[in-house]
């Protein structure tokens, strides 16, 4: 059972020291859903289980409740390294998770607009992720956002992906955008 009140406040702020463990369990509690899905789910679970690591080559992006763990994503910025299905100068929003208790509340939605704000800090003319059709609520998410399907990515452990890129203003965002400390589902309407 995840929360239902919309109006429950969230906050998006930069990892920290200390954040691995949590995040850790988040990425393995909202994968577990699809634990069917993939082939070897416990070499695929010890990989999930260390997306932590992923801010050595990114930006962690994280989201609390009540000063808890809820979520995180990993914007990683143009020529980083990433899976070479990716242009190296692309921008990519890697690995969007939300711990099954806070689904529904506009949390996935912030960390996928925050890591679109940093796209359009580093005058990206684009963002691109993959991501899978078994990932029906965030394929959908996804979609409302802007991004479009772009061509299939290899699959991972048996489960297909696709690439699906958004294009962004080409100078940048077309208004001033405030990074976004707290947020409620409530809020998130009212953009």
């Amino acid at each position: 059972m995840g929360v239902k009140d919309r109006s429950v406040e969230y906050q998006i702020r930069e990892f920290r020291v200390g954040d691995e463990a949590v995040i850790n369990e988040v990425a393995l509690a909202a994968f577990e859903e699809y634990r069917d899905h993939y082939e070897e789910w416990e070499v695929f679970a010890g990989i999930v289980g260390t997306m932590s690591s992923l801010s050595e080559n990114g930006e962690l992006i994280v989201a609390t409740v009540q000063g808890k763990v809820a979520g995180a994503v990993v914007y990683v910025g143009p020529g980083k390294k990433k899976s070479e299905f990716f242009s190296p100068e692309w921008p990519i929003l890697r690995m969007l998770v939300v711990a099954p208790t806070y689904r529904g509340i506009g949390i996935g939605r912030a960390l996928t607009e925050e890591c679109i704000r940093r796209a359009e800090r580093d005058r990206a003319p684009l963002i691109a992720l993959h991501t899978s059709p078994i990932m029906r609520v965030a394929l959908s998410m996804y979609e409302r956002l802007g991004f479009e399907f772009l061509q299939e990515a290899p699959k991972i452990f048996g489960v297909p992906y696709g690439i699906y890129v958004k294009r962004l203003p080409p100078n940048g965002p077309l208004q001033p955008t405030a990074k976004p400390l707290r947020g409620s589902a409530s809020a998130e309407r009212e953009r």
